[in-house]
């Protein structure tokens, strides 16, 4: 239970419903053993009625009634004991529940751009749903059937003992051999769970991936094969899940048997005892007890296979939540201090590469970008472009030279207000479920319904949201699918704009724009952009002409910088995309 230790701050957090659960649990016990002892007086009571010569079936009646009425009186009470510990227990086991999966998620967030490229959105999504469940149930049944399991066998053996101990040693004696028993099928389940679980997050990556990219397989025609390939998933998920079940599937027969036989030696030498007039047995009616009693923990010994194949599931997925939670992330808050950004922007000599594919994606770059002016960065696909503006937003660390912040190196600056006061624009533009207005919002959640309208004006989008049925209310499908590609982008840009951020990043997000919508739009940004630092990342010469400077990166490398006409009066890399893409326009 090594990886389980981990949830113990949790129940040191609950303690309170913890030892109220446990002294819960110690009268119900109580309570629900006054019943074997109750029949036992009964039995003797008829003994000695049928022995006695002088017959009061009067005092009988009375007697068995009284009993009776003792019965149903302490079951009840234990019962609504036992309702009392399963409101405690279990209910504590939500709370841990809630908790643990916050800290997840909030972990999750936490991580760095590398952690998702290395793992899949369903394995993170089975980790903190499957294997949180599975770890919700070692905190709430598991433990309250423990707890249940040690109260009632210390209370009842206790008793037995006060009885008989000769009875009591031999109708435990099965007991090594069920101890045996299961910690052998608990090893076994140990190892199979986890091997069910690691299937079970291949099979949650492989369905949300192919349902992101339905239009795509659809597109291919590929849908036979993609049936194959989850048949063979679901096919091997079915084996370890059987694997599982059968090992399961051993512990009650087993626990079964073994208390048979406990009620075959008490019986046996019980019976033995009473012949021989041991003083032990002073009556009929405690072999009737001891029956009891052992039946009473049938389902306690019972329930052990079952609370140890849970807890060895939940040992199974609290170690690979564990694997998660003690990934450490790259960029880290360095300071408390809130930090305010003013947009000064400047590169010294900055290298990057890529840890997880070693590409070098910079090389010696350096600029200066001031409050209030715009930089535009151009160059071929895979020059660095992109990885310029996620270095200002913090998502990666420089490997080599250092970025500054209004003259403030970028680690020294409080990071959720670094990012906090940017407002990015991706390439790949990620739109949620919810509808357009809240999408927009994003940006600014307090923002009124006139500043979603006028953003959306700003990003020329707002003539084409009015045009369906439930205009801003309308509700997106999965990543904006619902919208075009370049209604995505504008609304995209709306939602950046609204945030009126000190800081605006956009990278080449009118790529699926039509150039006379992007006129429009770059227009429009003329003024919103005229206090705010802009970096716009593009492969068009409209998009940075009037930008204040522009760099042109060729394998991370700036290989020319200045305004639009000294581009253009240099014979260059930009001068010839300028005179290609005006040819271009001229055609159309």
């Amino acid at each position: 239970m090594k990886e389980l230790q981990y949830l113990n701050k949790y129940f040191i957090k609950y303690k309170y419903r913890f030892l109220l659960g446990l002294f819960i649990t110690i009268i119900a016990q109580i309570f629900s053993l006054f019943t074997p002892e109750l029949i036992g007086n009964s039995i003797k009571v008829i003994e000695d009625f049928v022995k006695s010569t002088h017959k009061d079936v009067g005092l009988l009646k009375y007697s068995l009634l009284k009993n009776i009425l003792y019965i149903l009186a302490t079951t009840i009470i234990a019962g609504f004991f036992t309702f009392l510990m399963r409101q405690t227990l279990i209910v504590m086991s939500r709370y841990v529940e809630f908790d643990l999966k916050n800290e997840i998620f909030n972990h999750y967030q936490n991580l760095t751009q590398s952690f998702y490229k290395r793992n899949r959105t369903g394995d993170l999504m089975n980790r903190i749903s499957e294997d949180v469940g599975k770890v919700r149930m070692y905190v709430g049944p598991a433990v309250m059937y423990s707890l249940n399991t040690v109260m009632r066998f210390t209370i009842v053996v206790v008793y037995m003992y006060n009885i008989s101990p000769k009875l009591t040693l031999y109708s435990l004696l099965p007991l090594p051999l069920l101890s045996y028993s299961i910690f052998k099928i608990s090893s076994e389940i140990h190892k199979r769970s986890g091997a069910f679980q690691q299937n079970l997050s291949n099979l949650f990556s492989f369905t949300q991936e192919i349902f992101s990219g339905i239009r795509v397989i659809k597109a291919y025609a590929i849908e036979n094969k993609k049936q194959d390939d989850f048949f063979e998933l679901t096919k091997e998920s079915k084996a370890k899940a059987m694997d599982l079940a059968k090992v399961n599937s051993l512990f009650g027969p087993l626990m079964i048997l073994l208390i048979g036989l406990s009620n075959l030696v008490v019986v046996y030498v019980g019976g033995s005892m009473y012949i021989n007039n041991d003083p032990e047995i002073e009556s009929i009616g405690v072999i009737a007890q001891f029956i009891l009693y052992i039946n009473m923990l049938t389902w306690p010994v019972a329930s052990l296979g079952w609370v140890s194949s849970l807890v060895q599931e939940a040992e199974a997925s609290q170690k690979r939540i564990n694997e998660f939670l003690k990934e450490e992330p790259e960029i880290k808050n360095t300071t408390t201090t809130h930090s305010k950004i003013e947009g000064t922007i400047a590169f010294n000599n900055v290298s990057f590469i890529y840890e997880d594919t070693n590409i070098k994606a910079l090389e010696n770059i350096s600029f200066t970008i001031e409050k209030g002016k715009t930089l535009a960065i151009l160059g071929k696909t895979g020059s660095g472009k992109s990885t310029i503006l996620s270095l200002i937003s913090r998502l990666y660390d420089v490997n080599d030279g250092s970025i500054t912040i209004d003259n403030q190196p970028i680690k020294h600056v409080n990071l959720y207000d670094l990012r906090n006061q940017i407002s990015v624009v991706p390439q790949d533009a990620f739109l949620f479920s919810d509808s357009i207005k809240n999408n927009i919002k994003f940006g600014n959640e307090n923002a009124t319904d006139t500043e979603v309208i006028e953003a959306a004006k700003k990003a020329v989008v707002h003539d084409n949201i009015i045009t369906f049925n439930e205009q801003y209310e309308t509700i997106l499908g999965e990543r904006g699918i619902t919208l075009s590609g370049g209604q995505k982008q504008r609304v995209s840009i709306a939602r950046a704009l609204i945030k009126n951020a000190p800081i605006l990043l956009l990278d080449d997000c009118l790529s699926a724009v039509d150039t006379e919508t992007e006129e429009i739009i770059l227009n429009n940004l003329l003024d919103y952009c005229k206090d705010k630092t802009t970096i716009i990342v593009s492969h068009r010469v409209s998009s940075a002409k009037n930008a204040d400077m522009i760099l042109i990166l060729e394998d991370g490398k700036i290989i020319e910088q200045g305004t639009h006409n000294q581009l253009i009066e240099h014979n260059g890399y930009y001068k010839e995309l300028y005179i290609k893409q005006l040819s271009e326009k001229e055609i159309n």
